[in-house]
């Protein structure tokens, strides 16, 4: 499923034009980047929980030349479901 299968079950549920529903997605996907952005999490019922992890610099190697390379720190995304989900998919 992707943006735009999700954007025709909006349309499907709720009326409206399908611009409308995509506009709709499409906020819902914005804000929730937009709160990962400044460090906090988006928590949504029975789906499961966003948040922004921060993984420490650390030296890896190229598997082709074996050469060691540093790999700087940086912010990731994480998702922890929720049980719902988890059973859901069971």
């Amino acid at each position: 499923m992707n943006k735009q299968a999700i954007a025709d079950v909006v349309h499907t549920k709720i009326g409206g034009t399908k611009v409308q529903a995509e506009e709709a997605v499409d906020a819902i996907i914005e804000s929730i980047v937009m709160t990962l952005k400044k460090g906090e999490e988006v928590s949504i019922a029975g789906i499961g929980i966003f948040s922004v992890k921060q993984r420490a610099a650390r030296d890896a190697r190229n598997p082709r030349t074996g050469e060691t390379i540093k790999v700087p720190a940086m912010k990731v995304p994480k998702f922890r479901a929720a049980k719902a989900l988890k059973d859901a998919v069971k």
